[in-house]
Order: structure tokens, then sequence, then C-alpha cells
């Protein structure tokens, strides 16, 4: 048999389509992939640096690569991703057992450490290239990604994004044309584009090539075969009407946006270098709704950032209830070494970030849920992705505001299907297959 490995992710969208990239990479030199970690030649780890908490399941994992390795000595140990590149200067010093680390702007030279005679550690930094020019195995065959841009040009007090993955790079709108098409032909009808502020792609393209989001998106629009566009993420300060017009008049592009608030509060905002206050980021939702009436909204909210007050957490959970999001990312602030605001005064006590975290997940949920009861009774395309999880003798798909639907029918993954909606939670809907309705959003 030839190598096997084994690969584990942790993080966002971008390193599930690194880690479909590495995949792809891996197969092409002759690896296939094992169902367990101890079956493996070579262990990776894609790794995310966001938030504590994945730090330490990553470290968890980690030590039990370790302890299959002294069992196995020749098992080579690789660590990719925001994680690598943020303790790059020590990564080999605290996990000497590690064989190769390497940077979510460095996942080609996995290839080229593992073709290579030397036995010796290797640890790739520097940020050149980008991952969506290698082959992928996808995790569905009709679901793609488009990794549009790498990097960020956001200061963002909290943030290590910057110093992971470097200043923010486009790619050549002819290069994403074309593989738009290239996934088209090999069966994919729905993409998402992925930057980490997709709104500024193309502002550092050469005049010649320069093209704006919007135009981005109708060029994709335009590839036969591809039924459904989605992107993550923007950012409120970039969000223009160019791009809201774009979702009212592009056949493909999903009536879905996820517009991260982190903070209802222009003072913690401020704090957080996101340059946008309360004001401008409503003002950008009344946008929405005003030509997408129908959109679902969905954010980004960080709680018990440095100096949050009362007054300041008060003044988020309004914003949540005014604006009602059909669902959020909740988060308890977590200093990230590195950041500005690890340094801040006025660190919130975990105790009461718990305690204001649980007020906010009241009031996003109930609110989604409020939301979500629009639904019920309509007749929705539905995107079949596989079992149901709760229920296997259901399917599970999504509609095109991205909700999840259980539901009883028949159909196969990648398949389009009208279901109509018979309930709704905070979280998913339920619904049965129409056989005679047409798919109406």
């Amino acid at each position: 048999m030839g190598k096997r490995y084994h690969l584990t992710t942790f993080g966002c969208q971008m390193n599930e389509h690194d880690s479909e990239r590495m995949k792809g990479m891996l197969e092409s030199l002759g690896y296939s992939e094992a169902a367990d970690r101890g079956d493996a030649d070579l262990i990776l780890f894609n790794t995310c640096s966001i938030r504590e908490k994945a730090d330490d399941r990553f470290i968890a994992h980690l030590r039990e690569a370790n302890a299959l390795k002294r069992r196995a000595p020749n098992t080579v140990i690789g660590v990719g991703g925001c994680w690598a590149q943020s303790v790059k200067d020590e990564v080999f010093q605290r996990f000497p057992f590690v064989d190769v680390a390497f940077g979510p702007g460095q996942v080609h030279r996995l290839a080229e450490f593992l073709t290579s005679d030397s036995l010796t550690a290797q640890g790739y930094f520097e940020f050149e290239g980008f991952t969506g020019d290698l082959p992928a195995k996808r995790a569905r065959e009709f679901q793609g990604w488009l990794q549009i841009s790498v990097g960020c040009n956001c200061v963002c007090s909290y943030c290590i994004v910057p110093s992971t993955r470097g200043r923010e790079v486009s790619r050549d709108p002819e290069t994403l044309v074309a593989e738009v098409r290239r996934l088209a032909a090999d069966g994919v009808s729905e993409v998402t584009l992925l930057g980490q502020n997709v709104n500024s792609y193309g502002r550092d393209l050469p005049g010649e090539r320069r093209l704006s989001f919007s135009d981005l998106l109708r060029r994709v629009d335009a590839v036969p075969g591809i039924r459904r566009i989605r992107y993550t993420s923007p950012h409120p300060k970039d969000m223009r009407e160019d791009v809201i017009l774009a979702h009212a008049e592009l056949g493909a592009l999903c009536e879905h946006i996820h517009l991260p608030l982190q903070s209802g509060s222009s003072p913690v905002l401020k704090r957080m270098r996101r340059t946008y206050t309360r004001e401008r980021y409503l003002d950008r939702v009344a946008l929405i709704r005003e030509h997408l009436p129908d959109c679902a909204l969905t954010t980004d909210i960080i709680v018990g950032f440095p100096g949050e007050t009362e007054e300041d957490f008060r003044r988020t959970l309004e914003v949540a209830e005014e604006v009602g999001y059909d669902g959020a990312f909740t988060f308890l602030y977590s200093p990230r070494r590195g950041t500005e605001a690890a340094e801040l005064d006025g660190q919130v006590p975990h105790e009461l970030k718990v305690e204001r975290l649980e007020q906010l997940v009241e009031v996003i949920q109930r609110r989604a849920a409020e939301r979500a009861q629009r639904f019920v009774g309509r007749t929705l395309e539905v995107l079949v992705e596989g079992p149901s999880r709760t229920d296997p003798t259901r399917l599970r798909g999504r509609t095109r505001h991205n909700k999840v639907v259980n539901f009883d029918g028949l159909g196969t993954p990648g398949e389009y299907v009208p279901v109509t909606i018979t309930g709704a939670t905070s979280q998913t809907l339920t619904g049965e297959m129409s056989l005679l309705a047409r798919a109406a959003g």
C-alpha cells in the first residue's frame, strides 16, 4: 500500500478550503486518506489561532499524535495554518516531535518537504502564492470554494489574522472565472467566494485587471451551471450598494448576507478599530432590508471586549433586538498575544463575560425564531446535502437563505428539490418535499 495521511482541520471556512487543497496536493503525490489517525504515515493539522479555545483543542490533538509517533517513529507530523504561523519562532522548541510546520501562505511547501531527501525538521512561514492554485479534494462534489484573496489590510485591535495571513492580495479575475468554469464542468453548482474581506477584492490589482467585488459576482453568475453563489466574509465598512443590488439582480447570488457586527457600541467599535460606528452599521442593514426585504442576515458578535461597560453591552443587545438576525456566531473575547487589545486596560472578568453571553444568546435565538416563522407555509428550493443528522430516515439540505432544512422526501446529495416548510426554530426548518409545487424562494 502507498502512504496514507490523516488531516484534522480547525477554524474558519478559509481553513476548510486550504485543507481541501492539502488533500488534493497529497493525493497527487500518491497519498491516500486514512480514516483514523493511528493508521496514517502522515498526521497533519490545519490550525486556527483566532480564539484561545481553538489553541487548547489543537494542542490536545497534537499530544495524541505524539503518542502515536512514539509507537511508530517513522510517522511524520505536520502542522499548518494560523497557529503555526503565530508561533513560528518556537514551534519546534515547544514541540520537538513536529517534523514540518508551515503557514497559510506556504501550503505548497508541504509537498516540497515530503519529496525531499532531508529528514530534518523544516518550517515555512513566508507569504507567497495562493492555496487556490493547488489541486483540491472537495468534501462535497457539488459545492466548491473559490479563494478570491488572501490576507487582510484591516487593523482590528483584537485580531491576529493580518500577522498570520499577511497583507491583502487579490487573485487575478481571469484566473478566478476560469476556475469557476472548471468547477462547473466538474459538477459544482454552488460556489462560495472566500476572503478575509471580500468587499475589498480587486483594489490592489493593476488598473487594466482591476475588478470590483460586485463585478466579480456578476462574472461568476454568468458561468453556466453555477446555480448558487455565496461569499464570506464582508466588512461593514466596505458593504456598498452595488453589492446589495447584485443580490437583487443576479439569479445565482443567494439571499443571505453575513455582516459581522462585533459590538453594538460605537466606543467599543472604536477600541476594536473596526472603522465604522453603530449608526453606519445600522444604515447598511437598512439598505439591505430596503432592497432585499427577505434576505437572511447573520453576524458575529464579541462579548466582553476590554473596557466594555454595562451600557456598551446594553447597546449590543439593542442592535441584536432591532436587527433581528437569522443567526449569529457569538464569542467571549479571548486575548491574542501580539494584538493591541491584549494590552488594553479594563479586561472584563470571565464570569461577567459568560453572564453577558447568555443574555445575548437569548435575544439572538428569540429573534431568529421569530424571523424563521416567515418561511412556514412557503415552498423553498433546497439543495440536498445528505441524511438528517438527527433522523437518518429524513433528508437534510439548505435553502438559498442558508437555513438548514430537515425534511421528508426523496433526493440525492447535490439535487435541488422543492420543500414545503411546516415548522421553524431559531436554528433549523422542517418540511416535506413537494412533488407538485415549484420551488419558490
